[in-house]
């Protein structure tokens, strides 16, 4: 794989931000080197500087950023110090960029066909004919289906995973040597990621080009990468072959965060996860001694001094100083990084529940009307409807987790909108503890929004900007409860201790606190008034794995506390069966799978099931069994679907009956796993075998 020269070579590499008066360096002094057909995997929490280097290897760090010394070495040539206009002749044909957001990238104004176009004209100077055809080519390499129809589509037109194909396809189009990806994946569902990375790793297999792959997604680099280095507030704090920086990490910091990753298999029955205590230090706030000494848990009086990165062998090399301790085994790394203990006992007092279910959601159907196109306006068709959810039914008992998961439009959002009454459902009932939830938001009392509250994706939204911590928590209790004055500040102060954050955090506004911190203020504003059932859809999948860690473990330790229902929306298996008791599985707005957590992972599983379990990037080196990738986007939710829903996609299909007739419930009388299948389940356990090896 590696060749004499390397296609990159960081060399001492350090780069400034200008904040007010001060210069506050953001990376320093990194080295590293990529080789040809080499994917080198760049992790580290948010705030770790790794899109900043990516952005210096570009040359294109914003106004206030500059290299302060160092150099960036492409092919031989030293490209640091070369003004933007010489950097144009770089761009996209030799160094390409797949960013993490292809709709911000991509020109609303044109076709996703002439934007790649453009590329092809400005650095292959090709004419215009062949640059259309050669788009339809590109477009089929990175599997696209409809290639032409994708050409002429404008970038809202299609799915988040087709405009990251769209992104992958315009770096390619010119045969660049050096190809960065940073984050590509993020904001994609299992299915769709795991296909994104299959994709890469095909097309750059044999190519004469270097990948340095940015993410915080370990599983992803197990996947993709051949060498991993490590990036913690700046420096470079571990470099290593993949194999073995995760068979033997060689740096506290890398084991807090393979550590801090939910497994599939785990659960919170058994374990409560383990996570980074602290966070990231802030540019101004970076010492000189060892950048990681505040939050490591064997730290020394030596480490008040700036440890080195000392090469341990020619592969690979560590900056601590304790890497010997650690090689030879004399710390032992399981005590590190210890999982927090029982839960918390908050004193917010817990009212007696009956014995009804806390959360009893039966038929539950939701429909949109499809706003018709200019065309069809034009045309006088009438608007279509969208199903959304269709007569789903659903149970959870007093301090039980509903895991339920699906790929994005499968419906998720949309039942918990419904059953939370910010969307209106068509049909069915919602029962909290057997007391009766209109359908409608605006038509529940008091009462009724107190037992039902939720957590959003994005705690930026759900908090007020204009209010302090405080003022949001106690807001909640006078809305909702009547509570005010010298208690309300008691209960918020309460709160505030059980989301584990200091006091004084409750005289911030939410711009002073950052992603972890807000969550946890989401989830205690939902959780202050003790409701009976929590909604928290996709809590955690913006953030870093040692907060998403804590956010995990807060809202077990919440949930044991106040003994909610909670519903938990998730894309994620593996933190889904981590946290859940029971988990349903659904597509395209209709159950295909009901299960307890500890049955999920053992055959039989519906084809779906299977196919999400097989997308799953695992943390653990040989874990995968097979695997199993679904062809084609989801069907249009205004399609009127015949038989199964999911037989346009199932690689399991058995003919004809799949796309006629619905299939019937099946049911395992000693688990009473629910599979929505017109194979028997005995058919499905002889067919399938486990997907991962997780020593069930």
């Amino acid at each position: 794989m590696e060749q004499e020269r390397a296609v990159l070579e960081v060399k001492d590499l350090t780069v400034a931000y200008r904040i007010g008066e001060r210069w506050l360096e953001a990376i320093r002094d990194i080295n590293l080197s990529i080789f040809c057909g080499q994917i080198y995997g760049l992790v580290g929490e948010s705030g770790s500087g790794k899109t900043t280097l990516a952005m210096s290897i570009l040359n294109y760090l914003g106004q206030n950023g500059r290299i302060l010394k160092g150099s960036i070495v492409f092919d031989g040539e030293e490209i640091s110090q070369y003004p933007k206009e010489k950097m144009r002749s770089f761009w996209g044909s030799k160094i390409a960029l797949v960013p993490q957001n292809p709709l911000s990238s991509l020109n609303p104004t044109l076709t996703v066909g002439e934007q790649v176009q453009e590329v092809l004209r400005l650095h292959l100077k090709m004419p215009e004919a062949a640059a259309r055809k050669r788009v339809v080519e590109l477009f089929e390499q990175v599997r696209l289906a409809e290639p032409q129809r994708v050409a002429r589509s404008y970038p809202h037109q299609i799915s988040g995973g087709m405009q990251q194909r769209v992104m992958i396809a315009m770096a390619l189009a010119a045969s660049p040597r050096l190809l960065l990806l940073d984050e590509p994946t993020t904001s994609l569902d299992v299915t769709t990621q795991a296909s994104i990375l299959d994709l890469i790793k095909e097309l750059i297999q044999g190519q004469d080009m270097a990948v340095l792959y940015v993410t915080h997604n370990l599983g992803v680099v197990v996947e993709l990468c051949h060498r991993v280095a490590v990036l913690y507030a700046g420096e470079l704090v571990e470099d290593a072959p993949l194999e073995e920086i995760f068979r033997q990490p060689l740096h506290p910091y890398t084991f807090g965060l393979l550590k801090s990753v939910p497994k599939l298999g785990q659960n919170k029955k058994e374990q409560v996860l383990s996570s980074i205590p602290g966070q990231i230090p802030a540019l101004a706030q970076r010492g000189s001694g060892c950048i990681f000494q505040s939050r490591c848990p064997i730290a020394l009086d030596i480490c008040a001094e700036r440890p080195p990165l000392e090469s341990i062998d020619a592969k690979r090399s560590s900056r601590c100083f304790r890497w010997q301790e650690l090689l030879r085994g004399e710390i032992p790394l399981e005590k590190l990084f210890e999982a927090e203990g029982e839960a918390l006992q908050a004193s917010i007092p817990v009212q007696q529940k009956s014995e009804a279910a806390a959360l009893d959601a039966q038929g539950i159907i939701v429909e949109f009307e499809s706003h018709a196109s200019l065309f069809e306006s034009l045309a006088r068709r009438s608007s279509r409807k969208v199903k959304a959810v269709k007569d789903v039914s659903i149970r959870i008992e007093a301090g039980d987790t509903l895991g339920l998961v699906g790929e994005s439009g499968s419906g998720k959002t949309s039942l918990a909108r419904a059953i939370s009454g910010l969307n209106e459902p068509e049909a069915g009932s919602i029962r909290i503890y057997g007391l009766s939830a209109a359908p409608k938001l605006s038509k529940r009392n008091r009462d009724v929004l107190r037992r039902l509250q939720m957590v959003f994706q994005n705690p930026e939204e759900a908090l007020n900007p204009f209010m302090t911590v405080g003022e949001s928590l106690r807001r909640q209790l006078f809305v909702l409860q009547g509570i005010r004055g010298e208690e309300a500040q008691r209960l918020a102060e309460e709160m505030v201790k059980a989301v584990q954050l200091p006091l004084d955090v409750l005289n911030r506004r939410p711009n002073q606190l950052s992603g972890g911190e807000k969550q946890r203020i989401a989830i205690a504003r939902a959780f202050i008034t003790n409701p009976d059932v929590v909604i928290a859809d996709e809590p955690v999948s913006s953030l870093d794995v040692s907060v998403q860690a804590t956010i995990l473990n807060l809202i077990n330790r919440l949930q044991g506390n106040f003994n909610n229902g909670l519903l938990f929306i998730s894309h994620n298996l593996a933190i889904v069966g981590y946290l859940a008791d029971q988990i349903a599985v659904i597509y395209l707005g209709a159950l295909m799978q009901l299960c307890r957590a500890v049955d999920l992972f053992k055959p039989p599983y519906h084809p779906y099931t299977e196919a999400l379990l097989s997308a799953v990037p695992s943390v653990e080196l040989g874990k995968k069994a097979q695997t199993i990738r679904l062809e084609g986007e989801l069907p249009s939710p205004t399609e009127r679907i015949e038989g199964c829903p999911f037989h346009s996609r199932c690689p399991r299909k058995i003919g004809e009956i799949c796309e006629r007739q619905a299939p019937p419930w099946r049911v395992d009388e000693s688990t009473q796993k629910r599979i929505y299948c017109h194979y028997t389940l005995e058919e499905l356990t002889e067919l399938q075998s486990p997907i991962l090896d997780v020593g069930l």
